[in-house]
């Protein structure tokens, strides 16, 4: 009778081979996505050549950094943030109508604005001009106050408006005044809509804006058993911490999302309209995008590639609102070779003769922060490559009529009048505002709960990293802002691609 072998059956090989009888076989079935088909066959026993490091493909994934380099953040108690803009110092009116005849009478308001008062005096000396360049100084003989009111004048150098050419609407201003000797500036003591004889006195205005915080909120679970299990790659993270657990790199990189987030949500933001899907739910808060199309300058297909008139447009408009003298350009890549290709046109050191003031007239400090300087008119501008516009997966990725290709933002800071203070305070243009008291500083906070990595908060056996921010923006004088739109070669069939 036979014995059985002690050991179980043995069969060698004359040839080095691999067999199903003599390796541990991997419980995956091989062939997936990116796995060698022969994978199932591979011995466990010869040990793979396996890269521990993770490859950086889309190098540093982070788009934060905007706001922080461009504002301020500063605490808030309330629901809502309120400041309060100066309006124009001199008194202008446009879209006025003008009835020809013996009379020359001019409707300040025609449609009767609610906001818009005639506060023009008898006595006052305007110009009177139309939209194709004709114009006529006039003495102010009557004047009627109230929302629909109308001013009489007598041009100087013609007998009626239209005798010096003036068609149309017209826009009025006022220069200045002129009385005859021994006279005297008794104040208007006329009711609304009844002619004034006197002078009308005008009380400073301002415009009030507002915004309000939105909550932002993220969170990171991972179970206690995944915790405790290693992996064959080691992770790092931005802090420096590395090692073989994989939720390390998770946790890190949903912080890192949310920093994002942040900055991403007071860029797009938007406020919840009547008529719109989420106000039922949520309020929204007004971002950088949508403040600077409310209240500012929108600059349609604007190619700074085609020279410096589209440019030269732009510091036109400037100059008729606040005149700020250094201002920085965020741009999309292309719109950035664009001015560089603009500017090389004219002079090959464009950059050599610009003073760096916003960075203490250091060109070295500016450089090593990504930007560079150049000077046109009696402006200086500041221009930089904005990583959120050139990533794929967020503006990077859009082009046509929606596309946005970078803004214009000034440096320095406005006055305003801070209610609470009751008096004027200097803000920057661009800042965020976040909730925070004595009680809770919810400008970025973060906590653990359930009852591993050590929280013991339930028995939930798992670790939940919290992350929550109240926040907004406020958008200070958003005249002075320029967004531009759609500077990219543009066709219906690249959309379609």
């Amino acid at each position: 009778m036979s014995l059985s072998p002690q050991f179980g059956n043995l069969i060698p090989s004359q040839s080095q081979e691999i067999l199903n009888s003599n390796y541990l076989q991997w419980t995956n079935n091989g062939g997936g996505a990116g796995i060698p088909n022969d994978f199932v066959d591979f011995a466990q026993q010869y040990l793979p050549e396996v890269y521990e490091q993770e490859v950086e493909r889309y190098g540093n994934r982070t788009l934060s950094g905007f706001l922080r380099m461009v504002g301020a953040e500063m605490p808030m108690t309330s629901d809502q943030v309120i400041w309060s803009e100066q309006n124009r110092l001199h008194i202008a009116y446009d879209n006025c109508t003008f009835a020809g005849g013996a009379a020359e009478i001019i409707t300040i308001n025609p449609g009767a604005v609610a906001g818009i008062q005639n506060v023009i005096s008898v006595g006052a000396t305007v110009v009177v001009m139309d939209d194709f360049g004709s114009e006529a100084k006039c003495y102010v003989s009557a004047s009627t106050t109230g929302a629909a009111g109308t001013i009489t004048v007598l041009p100087y150098t013609s007998a009626t408006l239209a005798g010096a050419g003036l068609t149309g609407q017209v826009k009025v201003f006022v220069y200045g005044s002129e009385y005859i000797k021994g006279s005297s500036t008794p104040n208007n003591t006329a009711a609304v809509g009844a002619v004034s004889n006197g002078y009308i006195s005008v009380d400073p205005s301002f415009t009030q804006f507002s915004n309000s915080p939105i909550i932002i909120r993220n969170k990171y679970v991972v179970n206690g058993s995944d915790m405790a299990q290693i992996g064959w790659v080691e992770v790092a993270t931005e802090d420096g911490t590395s090692g073989y657990l994989w939720y390390l790199k998770a946790e890190s990189e949903t912080r890192l999302r949310f920093e994002d987030y942040l900055e991403m949500s007071l860029v797009e933001g938007e406020l919840a309209a009547a008529g719109g899907g989420a106000i039922a739910a949520v309020k929204g808060t007004q971002g950088l995008f949508a403040a600077i199309t409310a209240r500012g300058n929108v600059q349609t297909v604007f190619t700074a590639a085609a020279g410096l008139d589209s440019f030269d447009a732009i510091l036109q408009n400037l100059d008729t609102q606040g005149a700020i003298e250094e201002n920085m350009l965020f741009l999309q890549r292309q719109t950035a070779l664009d001015f560089d290709d603009m500017l090389a046109s004219i002079s090959g050191g464009y950059a050599g003769g610009t003073a760096f003031g916003l960075f203490e007239n250091s060109e070295e400090m500016a450089l090593n922060l990504g930007f560079s300087g150049f000077r046109r008119g009696s402006y200086d501008f500041y221009k930089t490559d904005w990583k959120y516009l050139n990533d794929a997966s967020t503006r990077g990725a859009m082009v046509g009529p929606s596309s946005i290709e970078g803004v214009l933002i000034p440096a320095g800071t406005s006055t305003v009048y801070d209610q609470i203070l009751g008096t004027n305070i200097r803000r920057p243009f661009l800042h965020v505002r976040y909730r925070a008291s004595q009680g809770d500083d919810r400008r970025m906070k973060s906590w653990l709960t359930g009852s591993a990595g050590g929280a013991f908060t339930s028995d939930l056996d798992a670790m939940e990293v919290n992350f929550l921010s109240e926040r907004c923006l406020v958008v200070q004088a958003a005249n002075n802002f320029v967004l531009f739109k759609v500077c990219r070669l543009y066709t219906s069939d690249a959309a379609d691609d």
